[in-house]
């Protein structure tokens, strides 16, 4: 930390992003009193926080990266033993607990042990401990890594309801489109803020153009693009393109000629607004290694045309159904995206795939070995990167590159070629000799990716496997994945992170165990979501969200980076209905467009879908 200066007013919220390791945690931890300051002072509701601990503390709620919850208690206990940790009289905390489960929307499960609550769950029930005591300042380290879309919704909706009590809210955050949401944001790196002001004044520092290019083609087009063009950076987000240039029109009139020759189709080629991904990246100085070392051709002529394929697979533990009669196949070199919110059976379906768990019922191939008979030679023909990255912490990276290796049976000249190749492709080469436990995030994921493939298999499962790293590392790592699937790499993979749904070529999403939509990005946006989406952007849209909810016209509103996302059925009724709430509520010149769907509004829509038809058929979340 070099002198770092901010201040965050009551009702306020200010995010703090950054690349892994710049010291946007440490900054938290100091603030609550856990570590402290080398030099300077801080002050936390007035209060010094070195000098008057026991008054800060008072007014602190700070809700770390790991739950503080006790597994083993109910929902109630918790809260009941934080109230009790504050020291909350006995003189209305029961009304105070009930306030708390009906803001958390945990009051149908009070009764329910912490241990057994899904990911999103948890997070919401560790924010509701933490404001047991009505602090006036609310400290959050990334809260919402690992939690699917509509948990976050439901998270931001609760730090919004905290403003309009004038709580002062410093977050930290690895989501960019939920820095887009904060009043105010520092962009940090080696403990500095490089940048700060509102998201708009933050996406103006952008000196440079971005150009945007709509290709079911994307990764061909992107390919040739490097080869030929001169360009600051290029990148593939799904079916777009982004080509970062200094003149946008001789980039546009050179791309669109390259692309012409080659003849690679495109839908559109337009002028992109930079999003603060966008700036994060070009802002920072890239200090990974670059360069993608060769992947290796994969053979899948052993198992034909179908890589995964399962038929009816179901899972149980106990009378509880974890996974219910899923049926899909997967062919070689597909990237292939499997979504879910918290505990829909995402990670019990890749565990049995793996070999490493039993079906109860149902039959499976993976690389042409049954799942039920052979799962020790599933496990010799795949890769597998797990939520936590299977890294032994205090070994070095050769130490755990050589342990990998003498699993899979490699040794000698063979093991130290891979060796060399799993640092180069992870950029470790200066960090052979360093603890895994002291790398940043970025390259502690590229090395656990390295152990995976070492012995080359054709088949690799990712089970979350960008959770909690920051945008570069995000993008260097897709730039792997693509990679790796050019070489017929089967990729099979899980995220939170919507905007990589949109990378896949198909995407299946499962609930309460069950498989409720296949199809490529595209085909799930255009054809199986019912509902319409329209985009609303003006100034402070929060202020707005639930008055438009509340409108007939509209079934559901959610924030969505700087704007409005709302699920309609009738799209003109529901356009003139927003119009004149916000003319009524004094909005001048708020851009209303009916959009194609995101996958986190496809994800959302297909989830609340199920559900209503779980309800109807009696089938309840207890």
């Amino acid at each position: 930390m070099d002198s770092l200066s901010l201040h965050v007013e009551p009702g306020e919220i200010y995010g703090i992003v950054g690349p892994d390791g710049a010291g946007k945690t440490t900054t938290l931890r100091m603030l609550a009193g856990i570590l402290d300051p080398s030099g300077g002072e801080a002050t936390i509701a007035g209060f010094n926080v070195m000098k008057q601990a026991e008054q800060v503390k008072d007014n602190l709620a700070y809700m770390s990266q790991r739950f503080g919850l006790y597994t083993d208690l109910t929902v109630g206990e918790n809260i009941n033993f934080y109230a009790d940790m504050y020291g909350l009289s006995a003189k209305g905390r029961k009304e105070k607990i009930h306030d708390l489960l009906d803001f958390s929307y945990m009051r149908p499960f009070i009764k329910r042990l912490a241990g057994n609550l899904s990911g999103g769950m948890k997070q919401k029930l560790q924010l509701a401990c933490a404001l047991v005591h009505t602090p006036k300042v609310l400290l959050l380290d990334e809260p919402t890594n690992g939690v699917d879309p509509v948990s976050r919704r439901d998270f931001w909706r609760m730090l919004y309801k905290l403003l309009k009590q004038d709580v002062a809210i410093l977050v930290t955050t690895a989501y960019l489109d939920e820095a887009e949401r904060c009043n105010r944001i520092g962009l940090m790196n080696h403990g500095k803020l490089l940048a700060e002001g509102t998201p708009e004044e933050v996406r103006r520092l952008m000196k440079k153009s971005i150009l945007r290019i709509y290709s079911h083609e994307s990764r061909k087009a992107a390919h040739v693009l490097m080869e030929r063009l001169d360009a600051e950076n290029i990148e593939v987000f799904g079916s777009n393109v982004h080509v970062v240039c200094k003149n946008y029109s001789t980039t546009h009139d050179e791309a669109k000629k390259i692309l012409d020759d080659a003849g690679i189709h495109y839908d559109d080629m337009r002028e992109q607004i930079a999003s603060l991904e966008d700036i994060f990246v070009s802002f920072l100085d890239v200090e990974e290694s670059e360069k993608i070392v060769g992947i290796t051709d994969v053979n899948s002529a052993s198992y034909g045309d179908c890589a995964v394929k399962v038929e009816n697979l179901t899972r149980k533990f106990g009378n509880f159904t974890a996974v219910d009669n899923v049926s899909f196949s997967v062919p070689p070199g597909e990237i292939f995206g499997f979504l879910g919110p918290n505990g829909a059976g995402k990670s019990t379906v890749i565990r049995m795939l793996c070999g490493l768990l039993e079906p109860t019922s149902g039959t499976g191939k993976v690389a042409g070995f049954d799942i039920n008979t052979q799962p020790e030679k599933i496990k010799l023909n795949i890769g597998y990167m797990s939520q936590k990255f299977s890294l032994y912490e205090d070994l070095t990276v050769e130490e755990n590159i050589n342990f990998y290796g003498g699993i899979y049976g490699l040794g000698g000249k063979k093991l130290k070629e891979r060796k060399d190749w799993a640092i180069g492709m992870a950029g470790l080469e200066m960090h052979r000799k360093s603890l895994t436990a002291v790398l940043a995030g970025g390259w502690r994921q590229r090395l656990a990716l390295a152990c995976a493939i070492l012995h080359e298999p054709p088949i690799v499962f990712l089970d979350e496997p960008t959770s909690g790293v920051d945008p570069n590392s995000r993008r260097r790592f897709w730039d792997l994945i693509y990679e790796m699937a050019g070489k017929g790499v089967t990729i099979f993979i899980t995220t939170h992170y919507m905007e990589e749904a949109e990378y896949c070529d198909r995407v299946a999403l499962i609930f309460r165990g069950r498989l409720i939509a296949l199809g490529s990005p595209l085909e799930l946006k255009t054809s199986m979501m019912k509902e319409k989406i329209i985009d609303v952007r003006l100034d402070q849209p929060q202020k707005y969200m639930d008055e438009l909810e509340a409108l007939n016209e509209i079934n559901e509103v959610a924030l969505f980076g700087a704007g409005l996302h709302a699920r309609v059925s009738d799209s003109d009724a529901a356009m003139s209905a927003i119009r004149s709430e916000l003319s009524n509520a004094g909005v001048s010149n708020p851009k209303i467009e009916l959009i194609i769907p995101g996958m986190e509004d496809v994800f959302v829509s297909l989830i609340d879908e199920s559900e209503k038809e779980d309800v109807a058929g009696g089938i309840h979340d207890v």
